[in-house]
C-alpha cells in the first residue's frame, strides 16, 4: 500500500496581477480574434468553392508537391493523422483529390489531385493573394511584412 500523496499547496495569488489583468491584451485572445477575421475573410472570397481554410491547405500543399502521403501532407499543413484521415475523404468524396496505397509500402495512402481538383486549387489559389490582402488592409506594408515574419517564428 502507498501513502497518500501530499497535496501541494496553491500558487500564491497576484492581487496586483488580477486587477491589471485584461483578456484583450493577451496574445491567444489577440491572436484568436486575428484568426476570426481571416477566416471570415476567406469565407468571403473563397464562398464559390465550399472549401474549408483546412482542405485548401491540404489542396494547396498537393499542388505544390504533387502525389505524397497522407500522413506527410498532414505534417506539411499542421494537421494530425485522425483529421488529415477525415479530410481526406472528404476531398476525395468532391473528386478533388485521388488516394491510393503507396506502391513502396502499402500502409501508406499517396493523394494526388485530380483533374478537377487541379482546377479547383488554381481558380483558388488565383484569389488567395486577396484574403491576405484583406486580413492585412488596417496595417501599414511595413507592419504586415513584421506581423507575418513574427507569426512564422511563433509556428
Amino acid at each position: 500500500m502507498t501513502a497518500p500523496r501530499r497535496r501541494e499547496a496553491p500558487p500564491a495569488i497576484d492581487a496586483e496581477a488580477i486587477r491589471t489583468y485584461r483578456v484583450e491584451d493577451q496574445i491567444g485572445y489577440l491572436i484568436r480574434r486575428a484568426h476570426q477575421r481571416a477566416s471570415a475573410i476567406f469565407e468571403t472570397v473563397m464562398r464559390d468553392f465550399g472549401v474549408t481554410p483546412v482542405q485548401y491547405a491540404v489542396l494547396c500543399k498537393l499542388h505544390d508537391l504533387g502525389p505524397t502521403s497522407q500522413n506527410q501532407v498532414g505534417r506539411h499543413v499542421g494537421v494530425d493523422p485522425a483529421t488529415m484521415f477525415g479530410v481526406a475523404r472528404r476531398l476525395a468524396a468532391r473528386g478533388f483529390v485521388q488516394p491510393k496505397a503507396d506502391e513502396s509500402d502499402a500502409r501508406l495512402v499517396v493523394l494526388a489531385l485530380t483533374d478537377e481538383g487541379i482546377g479547383v486549387i488554381e481558380a483558388m489559389k488565383s484569389r488567395g493573394g486577396e484574403v491576405t490582402a484583406r486580413t492585412l488592409d488596417p496595417l501599414s506594408p511595413d507592419e504586415a511584412a513584421d506581423l507575418v515574419r513574427l507569426l512564422a517564428r511563433l509556428g
